[in-house]
């Protein structure tokens, strides 16, 4: 049975196991000896728990089951049935040993085995995240049936293995890597990263530290070792600071693994981030705050998440919201990247809003996770952005001595437990922070976000609750007027539906941009009178915050239909966004404004981006950002064939600009099949690798669309990454009419794909695929259809019904503001 045919685990079943059983330790046993050519590895698992006595089961994720036995008497293996072995028990302590053959996967799920392009090296780790972890070894996977972990692991020679707990090396006796006892772990942290990776080690405060990277990334990571290791060493001590409670699960290793689905893994003792994080081509500042604030987020969760860890699932923005929050605290407050703030503005702001507008919309705490892979939906803006923004609001409120002293206790209480919401507030409100019914009823309870114009002419603002998602919160934050270069602030609370400003009125021709600290969560939508202001106001805004803070007005306010394309296209003109230069208004900006706005809109915006090129200072942030956007833009092949030979003064022609500009010709059908195969040839990495994919599916050709449509229904085996870079690559504007038929396809093969698939990336490849520069009345009643039937299971549907709903509102922008000639809407291009 594939993996993708196994029931996902209902909370139900968890909580009438939970109540049964109490799991006493794990000990596995792994043979990874033909790693580089077996489809299988071998699992041998002993687990001891004590039963209150009845029927429960354990959850056995198996290519074929050799043995089981429970307290020594053999059972049939045949009685293990979709995923689930059942057990009979009488009360009391028992030991139930399964022997079983377990998949290598390469949708970065279970044990994902990588074989490195540009050396053949071959690469494992475990990512036993959601209900991946019964398909590495036999277990009771849910997060409140905690036990400690002893890992027994035999590997070729030559290779590390590093996990939950420091290994020792083989010996003579047995060859087996030995690892634990561990701290009591949730099966979801459990991992392992095995292969022949370069590893560096340090030492900090008695703590061990270790980096590791595939092989080939081994100079990168050598580069980047002390700025790690450096913002490792901060971020200890402030947690220690912060919570006086020592990092308790040994070593802390930083594995940096290959085709990992999500940005890291808090696993404890052993990190595992997707390698992309270790640098082989130039980066912005911006891509490092990203990687600075990763660390310290998922340094964040050995204390909260891994010491104390949710119940189930509804509660996981305990976990995220959390960490979120703390990671980009401490990013700002003790690392280098003292700017971090600025960049979650850019990053995440408009990811939480647009998923907290969607109809999917959920609330922050309590989001009906009625199982794992429904939860698994719910990793999105509204868990991480919107609740950390409610954090950051909460500490504000409390002041740190009564936040920090709630989280203690917390921490204290249910220490390598499981807790829930209402045991954090318990906590907090022990801790002095008064009555908090509010908090959890308006923000955290409750799912949208709040709507807040300025009405000039009355000197007051609105605030409006989504009429499906009533709310009665209340709003503190600063308006910060612009006028003639100088800006002024003042503090307004928002409790009704109506606050006049007072004293507080701005000028009749100033700009106001609402929120711009971002102090509160909600839609804040500009004025015409500062629409109109901002074009001269924002070339000269130098506070990166508040710079950031007007595009996000601007950008909520295109979300709500009150902003003209053509009036962005103006303000993108004159004072091109290129300061997020992570590149996160990128896809809005070309891939949604461009196309709805009047003809001429794309090349306005190419002379923009190559004017800041030339005058932005070279090698410099600005003028990557810049030259990255006007790539996106060019159409004329021969002059990205003049970039691929000679960048502009500065710009660094290195493989990710070199893969982004054959990327763009490809696009153009400017490039063929055999010389996209030579430029992989001349240098082979995950970098060149990746843009290859990308670029044979961007092709304007029948081949090559069949060739990565084979992808996306599992045909052709891929793995996780692969199948996400041709999609991103498949729908490309001016393509229109030769993969038109492919939207008829998408809705006949979709279905399927959860036969091939589960877990992360089967709703990755939905949403990869997508049709997304397909938004006509015609593919957007055929994909509604595919949206309300019961065709779909749950996880693709959602992606499915998030998608939708971004190409209506591209359809609704076009209909709010027409511009002739009509022509067919792109979606999203690269960033």
């Amino acid at each position: 049975m594939s993996v993708a045919s196994y029931p996902s685990l209902r909370q139900s079943e968890a909580r009438e196991r939970a109540e049964l059983l109490t799991v006493r330790s794990y000990e596995v046993r792994l043979d990874l000896r033909e790693a580089e050519t077996a489809e299988t590895f071998g699992s041998v698992t002993t687990v001891r728990f004590e039963s209150a006595g009845g029927r429960t089961f354990v959850d056995v994720k198996a290519v074929a089951v050799h043995a089981v036995r429970l307290d020594g008497q053999p059972l049939d293996p045949a009685a293990v049935e979709h995923g689930r072995l059942a057990l009979d028990v009488p009360a009391g302590e028992h030991e139930l040993v399964v022997d079983a053959a377990m998949p290598y996967r390469n949708d970065g799920e279970g044990m994902h085995r990588h074989r490195d392009p540009a050396d053949g090296r071959t690469y494992l780790y475990v990512m036993s995240f959601m209900d991946a972890a019964p398909s590495v070894w036999a277990c009771f996977d849910q997060p409140d049936l905690k036990a400690p972990y002893t890992m027994h692991v035999t590997a070729p020679d030559g290779w590390t293995v590093v996990g939950n707990a420091p290994a020792t090396a083989p010996s003579s006796d047995d060859g087996a890597w030995s690892l634990g006892p561990t701290q009591p772990l949730s099966t979801y942290f459990v991992t392992l990263v095995a292969g022949p990776y370069h590893v560096l080690r340090d030492e900090h405060d008695g703590i061990g530290l270790g980096l590791s990277s595939r092989q080939a990334l081994a100079p990168h990571l050598d580069k980047d070792a002390d700025e790690l290791f450096t913002l490792t060493r901060q971020c200890f001590d402030e947690f220690h600071r912060l919570f006086g409670i020592r990092y308790p699960f040994g070593e802390y290793h930083q594995a940096f693994v290959p085709e990992f689905n999500a940005g890291a893994m808090e696993n404890p003792g052993c990190v595992t981030f997707r390698d992309q994080l270790v640098f082989d081509t130039r980066v912005t500042r911006g891509v490092r705050i990203s990687r600075a604030s990763t660390v310290a987020h998922e340094m964040a969760h050995q204390w909260f998440g891994n010491i104390v860890t949710p119940v189930w699932w509804d509660d996981l923005w305990l976990n995220e919201s959390f960490a979120e929050y703390m990671g980009n605290r401490l990013t700002a407050d003790v690392t280098q990247y003292d700017d971090a703030w600025e960049q979650v503005a850019w990053a995440r702001r408009q990811w939480g809003l647009t998923a907290d507008a969607r109809p999917s919309t959920h609330p922050v705490a309590g989001n009906g996770a009625a199982d794992a892979q429904a939860a698994l939906q719910n990793f999105d803006g509204i868990s991480y952005a919107k609740g950390s923004s409610v954090l950051k609001q909460l500490c504000t409120r409390l002041g740190d001595d009564v936040f920090f002293a709630g989280v203690v206790d917390h921490l204290t209480t249910h220490r390598f437990g499981n807790a829930t919401m209402h045991d954090l507030f318990a906590s907090w409100e022990r801790a002095g922070a008064g009555d908090l019914a509010d908090v959890v009823d308006q923000w955290l309870r409750t799912a949208g976000a709040d709507v807040v114009r300025l009405d000039r002419a009355a000197g007051v603002l609105h605030r409006t609750a989504p009429a499906d998602h009533p709310a009665e919160r209340t709003h503190r934050f600063d308006l910060a007027v612009l006028r003639g270069g100088e800006v002024a602030t003042s503090t307004v609370t928002l409790a009704d539906a109506a606050t006049p400003l007072d004293g507080a009125a701005p000028p009749d021709d100033a700009a106001v941009v609402l929120d711009p600290w971002e102090q509160s969560w909600g839609v804040y939508v500009p004025d015409a009178v500062t629409l109109g202001a901002l074009r001269d106001e924002l070339p000269r805004v130098t506070d990166p915050l508040l710079r950031a803070a007007a595009w996000n007005n601007v950008k909520s306010g295109y979300r709500q239909l009150a902003v003209d394309p053509d009036l962005v296209v103006d303000l993108a003109v004159a004072a091109l966004p290129a300061h997020d230069t992570d590149g996160h208004t990128r896809p809005w900006l070309l891939g949604e404004v461009v196309p709805a706005a009047s003809p001429g809109a794309a090349e306005r915006l190419l002379g923009a981006a190559l004017e800041l090129t030339a005058s932005a200072e070279p090698a410099g942030e600005l003028q990557l950002s810049a030259f990255r956007t006007a790539v996106l833009l060019c159409r004329d092949p021969d002059r990205l064939r003049g970039w691929l030979a000679q960048a502009p003064d500065g710009v660094e022609v290195d493989l990710d600009v070199r893969w982004r500009l054959l990327v763009q010709l490809a696009t153009l059908g400017a490039v063929d099949v055999p010389e996209l195969d030579a430029e992989l040839a001349r240098e082979v990495s995950s970098v060149a690798h990746l843009g290859h994919v990308t670029a044979l599916a961007s092709l304007p050709t029948e081949q090559a669309k069949e060739r990565a449509w084979r992808l996306f229904t599992g045909a052709d085996d891929a793995a996780n990454h692969d199948v996400d870079a041709a999609g991103q690559g498949f729908w490309r504007d001016g393509q229109a009419e030769l993969v038109r038929p492919y939207v008829e396809r998408y809705v006949a093969d979709l279905p399927a794909t959860a036969d091939v698939r589960a877990g992360w990336l089967l709703a990755l490849a939905a949403r990869a695929f997508f049709p997304r520069t397909m938004a006509d009345d015609d593919a957007l009643a055929r994909l509604r259809e595919l949206r309300d039937g019961d065709a779909l299971v749950p996880a693709v549907r959602r992606a499915v019904a998030d998608q939708v709903s971004d190409l209506e509102h591209r359809l609704a922008v076009r209909r709010a503001f027409p511009k002739p000639p009509s022509r067919p809407l792109p979606g999203p291009g690269a960033s």
